[in-house]
């Protein structure tokens, strides 16, 4: 199984910038894929990004240009960097992988809060 770990979730003012690290330990060699999803209070979880092995990516209309999603595979790795934030940014934010037999795999989530 996979085990993920994200970190760098914290508070920022509205306009600046932060970057999500997750690292993914076990059997992440399988993975085809990885991504952020994200939960405000009150909504349902979204999709934010994801990224394929062979770095195929996709992003929600609501980030696009604002955030960037990549990964290194050596380190089994993917990071969000996110810039403009927005109040309405302010979510639990969630790794994901996804194994070659569609099993999705989720890390515990990282709180980013964007206020003045």
């Amino acid at each position: 199984q996979v085990q993920l770990v994200e970190s760098g979730g914290g508070l920022v003012q509205p306009g600046g910038s932060l970057r999500l690290s997750c690292g993914a330990s076990g059997n992440s060699e399988s993975s085809k894929g990885m991504g952020w999803y994200r939960q405000a209070p009150g909504k349902q979880r979204e999709l934010v990004a994801a990224i394929t092995h062979g770095g195929r990516i996709n992003y929600a209309d609501t980030v696009k240009g604002r955030f960037t999603i990549s990964r290194d595979n050596a380190k089994n790795t993917v990071y969000l960097q996110m810039s403009g934030l927005k109040p309405e940014d302010t979510a639990d934010y969630y790794c994901t992988s996804v194994d070659d037999y569609g099993m999705l795999y989720w890390g515990k989530g990282t709180l980013v809060t964007v206020s003045s």
